[in-house]
């Protein structure tokens, strides 16, 4: 009987030897998995913010030329979404958007909760009516305090109820010289125009072929939005400038 209890003693200590081993390999694996991406959470609302309200709209109208942002609505980030700073006349919309409308995964989706970047993008009137909806819906939630996959969710949810239908024509302006898209050697990256379309086989544009100025951008692609993002080189900046073109 005593060694029958040593026994049952020592396979119960191996168990709980066993368990911890699997706990600390789990944790370690976490960790591990974080490290790896670079903003794996939400940071502060306020680093997402800019203190400069006049600031943030300039940004915003060097999305796109003069002659097309002097007289659209801009929208600044607060503290509950975006609000309407500036009334517009031509029905287009500029608006800083912040890196929570890159992919959930995949390429791009490290940076989600980068609270650097800054895209000041420019929509047209179709653009604008269907698919700054986006922005603003995906915003919400981040500033509700949200997950990534709560988002997701969310963001399928409002595909299906409240998404307004893709109006042909639907385009954008990303022309800033101020965009800050990315943390690596060329934040600016490039000036660029954006076509948005029904999900669809990039090789119909021809994107991302030796020589070909048309790009596939993986920010929507039907996850869960059901859009795709063309992008063309623009060649020039918003104030004029040129701009040569950076594959990185």
């Amino acid at each position: 009987m005593k060694l029958t209890g040593m026994l049952s003693g020592l396979i119960e200590a191996s168990g709980r030897t066993c368990s911890l081993i699997i706990l600390l390999s789990v944790a370690w694996q976490a960790q591990a998995q974080d490290a790896k991406v670079p903003y794996p959470n939400m940071a502060p609302v306020e680093q997402y913010l800019m203190a400069d309200r006049d600031a943030e709209i300039a940004l915003a109208r060097s999305a796109a030329p003069d002659a097309i942002s002097r007289d659209a609505e801009v929208m600044v980030l607060g503290r509950n979404g975006y609000e309407i700073a500036v009334q517009g006349k031509n029905g287009f919309v500029c608006v800083v958007e912040r890196n929570w409308m890159g992919p959930f995964e995949g390429d791009g989706s490290a940076g989600f909760w980068n609270p650097k970047t800054r895209g000041p993008v420019c929509f047209n009137p179709p653009a604008a009516r269907s698919i700054l909806p986006i922005t603003i819906k995906r915003t919400e939630m981040v500033l509700a305090g949200q997950s990534k996959a709560q988002i997701f969710e969310g963001m399928k949810a409002f595909v299906k109820q409240g998404l307004p239908p893709l109006e042909p024509g639907a385009m954008s302006y990303m022309m800033s010289k101020e965009q800050h898209l990315n943390d690596g050697a060329h934040p600016n990256w490039i000036a660029h125009l954006m076509f948005y379309t029904p999900v669809m086989d990039g090789s119909v544009w021809g994107a991302d072929l030796p020589h070909s100025p048309a790009m596939l951008n993986p920010q929507f692609h039907g996850n869960p939005e059901p859009i795709d993002v063309f992008m063309i080189a623009a060649g020039w900046w918003s104030d004029g400038t040129a701009d040569p073109v950076k594959s990185d």
